[in-house]
């Protein structure tokens, strides 16, 4: 991780990627200018509007922190910062959804990832009946979460489901509103870290994400119905959970929801369609931070940020 202040000069002369660069002090001059749209993200100490600047209690702790993740997790963090400067989010999300499927299949076979495996121990399958379900109610389709007992954490079997689901709403043009939401206390609280580890190779799991993916769904659905694709998120909303509800053309979220994105620990980065979907709502800079901070966050700052579409 580059530390730089945004008074410093721009560098000079062609460089590689920038990698992780992270950005303080008061953009005053016109090399200030340059290093927030150049820098992974800028932090302040006071609330700034500007989407390429992160809020934080204190600079010097934030940093200290940020360093630590970064220097732990050194390839999930370069891998991060490489994909979101290559995510186009005025373009559509296929070429986003492959460049981030690729970067995860990559890490899926990297020691970072690995490291965590060992931790973890042996893989387990949940065999959890129904978890997802679907009605329908004149030309609204309701689809939920349902593995309560989990917070619907995101199985292997509930992601098959649920791309069943959405695709009866792709070919039935009668179906004029869809609603995403979740079972008992949470909405979704990521992916099954139970499951992970059990794909056949990195190869095949790159070729299930994309050609089997809720997430482009979800994308294609939004296009055709707007606000009308919504969804209603309460309790934990992390990882695959908030990266397929920010797909959606309106997002309701519930006071008591804890967002965030934390895919590093496990040396990985969003694989869910996050860094499209999440980045489209609030830019790269802050998609960042959520990934390598860790740090969760509350939903008034979802709504302010963009995240989020209402608090209710």
């Amino acid at each position: 991780m580059r530390l730089v202040d945004l008074s410093d000069p721009p560098p000079i002369g062609v460089t590689g990627p920038p990698g992780v660069v992270v950005a303080v002090g008061a953009p005053s001059t016109p090399e200030g200018e340059f290093w927030l749209d150049t820098a992974t993200f800028a932090l302040a100490a006071t609330e700034q509007e500007d989407r390429r600047y992160v809020f934080v209690g204190s600079v010097d702790d934030a940093v200290a922190e940020l360093r630590e993740r970064c220097e732990r997790w050194p390839y999930a963090s370069a891998v991060c910062d490489d994909v979101l400067r290559s995510v186009d989010v005025t373009g559509p999300a296929l070429p986003g959804i492959v460049t981030e499927s690729l970067a995860y299949s990559t890490l899926q076979s990297g020691p970072e990832f690995a490291r965590w495996l060992d931790s973890r121990g042996p893989a387990s399958v949940s065999d959890i009946a129904d978890p997802v379900l679907a009605e329908r109610d004149g030309g609204t389709l309701r689809i939920r979460f349902n593995r309560p007992q989990r917070h619907n954490a995101f199985s292997t079997d509930a992601r098959a489901l649920l791309l069943e689901a959405l695709t009866v709403a792709l070919l039935d043009d009668t179906v004029t509103e869809l609603v995403l939401s979740g079972n008992g206390a949470s909405f979704c609280s990521g992916g099954d870290l139970g499951e992970f580890g059990t794909f056949a190779d990195p190869a095949s799991a790159h070729l299930a994400r994309t050609r089997h993916s809720p997430a482009l769904a979800l994308d294609e659905l939004s296009r055709r119905l707007g606000r009308a694709c919504r969804a209603d998120i309460h309790g934990r909303v992390l990882g695959s959970g908030l990266e397929m509800a920010s797909f959606c053309g309106w997002v309701s979220c519930h006071p008591d929801a804890v967002l965030g994105l934390p895919e590093l620990t496990l040396g990985l980065i969003p694989g869910a369609g996050g860094t499209v979907s999440i980045t489209r709502r609030i830019g790269r800079w802050r998609t960042a931070y959520l990934v390598l901070s860790g740090q969760a966050i509350d939903p008034a700052t979802a709504l302010s940020w963009g995240l989020v579409d209402e608090v209710a």
